[in-house]
């Protein structure tokens, strides 16, 4: 926010300067375009102050026919808003309602229709407009940084959980509070967030990679909110739970690594085929027992799945990117 006030500043500054250079009265009035026109994002500018110079363009035509048929009255003025209003918005164009106000009664100020004060009004909006877009591009804050140290926010949380999920296997009894659960969450939140605030800011060709990272983090917190109610069911402790419990250990080390590993995959995989070899249940408490953690190894494969789907090509790992998030388990 406060970096926004800071370019806000220095394009109604720029824009007032132009303006007041090309010899346009009231050249403040630049300075309130420029205003509207700065920015969060490249993208979002752009899309902004483009919808705004065409509202203008659509308002100040209704404008004049109406100064030019009904004369420069201020009940003209309910009648601008009350059918320019819509009109703008039907145009898609409703970001630059308040832009258009500004031109119009300017224009309703003068209590003059020429082409001079029209192509006036038009210079006002490039300066106004130009200025805010000019800021924008130029320069924008780098939350590379930021998006990281929420990436690892996020692996650490996911680690402590999958550590959480193994001890309550080997002891049904311990209590977990579920904090980094619910921590997780919110980072991903945040950084899907950022990184739709990063990818905004690359005109020409933006980088996907941050997005795609939270939202795989994303689509695993759901399938980890699933091994979670499966997790619950397992009140009894057994060989098979610490079995699946040092697969939990080894992903937990897995989910800080930068590519995906596929050591907890293998392993699941030999555990399975273990699982079969062994004797079938004998009571109905070892069997629904049993039963939560064979659920719960196949929700883990969804897991090791969603992870698995988006890894990172080999050729592109040799490249040395300095980012490589894909395939992280």
């Amino acid at each position: 926010m406060g970096f926004r006030v800071i370019k806000t500043a220095a394009a109604t500054l720029l824009s007032i300067l132009l303006a007041a250079a090309a010899g346009i009265p009231n050249a403040q009035s630049a300075g309130l375009l420029a205003i509207l026109g700065v920015e969060t994002t490249r993208k979002r500018s752009l899309r902004t102050i483009t919808a705004r110079f065409f509202a203008s363009l659509v308002g100040l035509f209704l404008g004049c026919i109406l100064f030019y048929t009904l004369g420069f009255h201020y009940w003209v003025l309910g009648l601008y808003v009350l059918f320019g209003f819509p009109l703008i918005v039907k145009s898609g164009f409703k970001e630059g309602i308040v832009t258009s106000s500004v031109i119009v009664f300017r224009v309703f100020g003068q209590a003059e229709l020429s082409l001079h004060v029209l192509l006036q009004q038009i210079e006002l909006l490039a300066i106004g407009l130009g200025s805010a877009g000019l800021v924008n591009l130029i320069y924008m804050p780098q939350t590379g940084g930021v998006i990281a140290g929420i990436r690892k926010e996020v692996d650490m949380n996911f680690s402590v959980i999958f550590t959480q999920m193994a001890r309550t296997l080997r002891d049904p009894a311990y209590v977990w509070d579920g904090k980094e659960l619910i921590g997780a969450n919110q980072a991903v939140q945040r950084g899907l967030t950022a990184a739709t605030r990063e990818m905004e800011n690359h005109v020409i060709h933006p980088d996907e990679a941050w997005n795609v990272y939270f939202y795989m983090r994303k689509e695993q917190l759901e399938s980890i909110q699933n091994m979670m109610q499966l997790l619950s069911q397992v009140y009894r402790q057994m060989p098979h739970g610490d079995m699946v419990a040092d697969l939990f250990d080894q992903l937990s080390r897995d989910v800080m690594a930068e590519e995906y590993t596929g050591r907890t995959e293998k392993l699941l995989l030999e555990l399975e085929l273990e699982f079969q070899q062994m004797e079938l249940p004998e009571t109905r408490e070892e069997f629904e027992v049993r039963s939560a953690i064979l659920q719960l190894c196949r929700e883990l494969a969804l897991y090791l799945k969603i992870a698995k789907r988006d890894k990172m090509p080999v050729e592109i790992k040799q490249m040395n990117r300095p980012f490589s998030f894909r395939g992280r388990n």
